[in-house]
């Protein structure tokens, strides 16, 4: 399917809106040729012919010619706009639920402000697309060729002489159309990356303010800003060199017609009422060439945008379900990596890793900085798939599985901290949307939240700013920790969640969480021995390799990395 076509499914919806639409259009604009008309029977017939009852008839005629246009056009715009408004609606909807089950893999490779001028200004361009351009050239093209039509069968003489302008239009047309396409898709682009840049900046006006780089960054906005005017610039140098063409070819026309349309009333071969009546014909010759180049420009945004829409919507994640997935609303919890490799980017992140967990059971996961431990928990909710091997999930591979059914038997709390722009409460219940006050509260003691959120002014209901502005790492951390637990998962993952809290707050949660082992399958990553030492298990990872598994003590005795670890943070 191409873009066009994608687009047309969209569109088809409102087929009989736009049909509709088109009618009325027709109708205003065969309406339109009768006003020139009247006016050469006016000149020739009552004013030259000194027929005055005729007057009153051609007056009213008139009359009713403008209220027809005049409905007509209202109700034509409004079924255009509506019809616009309905596939801008329906196709942000479907590129934002294509957006919704895009993978990690996918928000890797694009930056969120390429993503939210798809939604934005690219969308526009279509909405503008649908609600005037659509119309306006089919209008302009119906005036064009009944004018032509109208003046042959007025004066076949003078209609061959203005015929002479239309090749050299048409090429002028085509030479536009074929360079501002390119013009318009390195616009979209420096669009895109201005867009990018400001909304980065502004989410991390504070990392900015805390380093002073104020002066650095609006250099670096000048350099982006520069592009963007350069690539506007070069895009209008294409109107800019053929719209004045249109304009002068416009005027031809009006010469045209002064020049040989005088000379034949002059030697007798046509009367004054036919030259007024052609001269009323010629705005409709006029008007579509003086647009044209502009026209050509809204159609090229349009093709640009809908290709660069499309694009985005046609980029397949790695990750999907199978047509008929095995659909478990409630796991265990059992969790089985069988000789299982991760390869990113030609790096080999996790190595053959073999590995077996009771449902109830909790594991802590040591290791380095980027040694796989992210990745190790990333596998188990199927954020990516293990390029070799399995992973089992109650003994099912997680590829059979039904990928929302298992994210939703498990409780992240991740080591990047998200809060959405909304309250405490909604925040933390955002896992479960009809949790009551009462258990939004229980989890948030759990995570030793309740207590500062209740000092808030308005307790849970309190706003947050974006991304938990407002909080400390510690209180984000809590909440992210509550937005878990208030799951009830089947599989609980801590990523480093405690890692801003001090040591008297990490040992309560940690008494806390000792309520709920045996009842979910808990998987703790951390630097801090104290998180993990009463863990069933422990497995040491260095360099995508398990090194060293087995309880504290065992792994103490043995005397290897986590060992020595145990003894630097004692």
């Amino acid at each position: 399917m191409t873009a066009l076509q994608w687009f047309n499914t969209f569109l088809s919806k409102y087929k009989l809106k736009m049909l509709i639409g088109m009618i009325l259009v027709t109708i205003l604009s065969v309406a339109a040729f009768i006003a020139p008309k009247i006016t050469g029977v006016i000149v020739d017939e009552v004013i030259k012919g000194e027929n005055k009852s005729l007057l009153t008839k051609l007056i009213i005629i008139l009359l009713v010619t403008v209220i027809i246009r005049g409905i007509c056009r209202f109700m034509s715009q409004v079924l255009f706009e509506q019809s616009s408004q309905g596939v801008l609606y329906n196709m942000r909807d479907t590129v934002y639920r294509k957006l919704l089950q895009e993978d990690f893999a996918f928000y890797n490779k694009n930056r969120t402000g390429d993503l939210m001028s798809r939604q934005t200004g690219d969308m526009d361009a279509i909405r503008h697309f649908v609600a005037y351009v659509i119309y306006a050239v089919y209008e302009n093209v119906l005036y064009f060729v009944f004018a032509l039509v109208m003046i042959f069968i007025t004066d076949y003489r003078l209609a061959f002489a203005m015929f002479l302008v239309l090749p050299i239009s048409a090429i002028n047309t085509w030479q536009q159309m074929k360079n501002v396409k390119p013009a318009f898709g390195r616009w979209r682009e420096a669009f895109s990356r201005l867009n990018t840049f400001v909304q980065e900046n502004i989410s991390g006006n504070r990392v900015v303010k805390a380093f002073a780089k104020e002066e650095f960054e609006r250099q670096k906005f000048d350099e982006v800003n520069d592009y963007y005017r350069d690539a506007e610039l070069n895009a209008s140098k294409i109107w800019r060199k053929y719209v004045p063409r249109f304009e002068v070819l416009s005027n031809v026309l009006t010469i045209v017609l002064m020049l040989v349309g005088g000379y034949m009333v002059i030697k007798g071969n046509m009367t004054i009422g036919n030259l007024v009546t052609i001269n009323g014909y010629l705005w409709m010759l006029n008007m579509p060439l003086r647009m044209a180049g502009w026209w050509i420009n809204d159609i090229q945004r349009f093709t640009a945008s809908l290709d660069k829409i499309y694009a985005t919507y046609t980029a397949d994640p790695d990750i999907n379900n199978l047509k008929h997935p095995i659909e478990k609303d409630k796991i265990r919890g059992e969790v089985e990596f069988k000789k299982v490799s991760y390869t990113a980017d030609d790096e080999d992140i996790l190595k053959n890793i073999d590995f077996h967990i009771e449902a109830g059971k909790t594991v802590g996961i040591l290791g380095k900085t980027g040694a796989g431990k992210s990745t190790f928990i990333n596998l188990i909710c199927r954020f990516f798939d293990a390029n070799e091997g399995e992973v089992l999930i109650d003994g099912v591979n997680v590829k059979e599985l039904d990928m929302y059914k298992l994210r939703d038997n498990i409780g992240l709390a991740m080591q990047d901290v998200f809060l959405f722009s909304d309250s405490i409460k909604n925040n933390i219940s955002y896992g479960c949307p009809g949790a009551s006050l009462e258990e939004v509260k229980q989890a948030a003691i759990m995570a030793d939240a309740n207590h500062f959120i209740n000092e808030m002014p308005e307790g849970y209901d309190t706003l947050i700013g974006e991304r938990g502005v407002g909080l400390s790492g510690g209180q984000k951390q809590r909440i992210s920790l509550a937005r878990a637990l208030i799951k009830d998962p089947a599989i609980l993952i801590l990523d480093d969640t405690t890692s801003a809290v001090d040591m008297e707050t990490e040992s309560y949660i940690q008494s806390q969480l000792a309520k709920v082992k045996g009842k979910c399958t808990t998987f703790i990553i951390a630097y801090r021995i104290s998180s993990i030492m009463d863990a069933d298990k422990i497995i040491v990872l260095d360099e995508g390799k398990i090194v060293e598994e087995g309880t504290h003590d065992e792994l103490v005795k043995a005397g290897g990395y986590y060992a020595s670890v145990y003894k630097h943070q004692k």
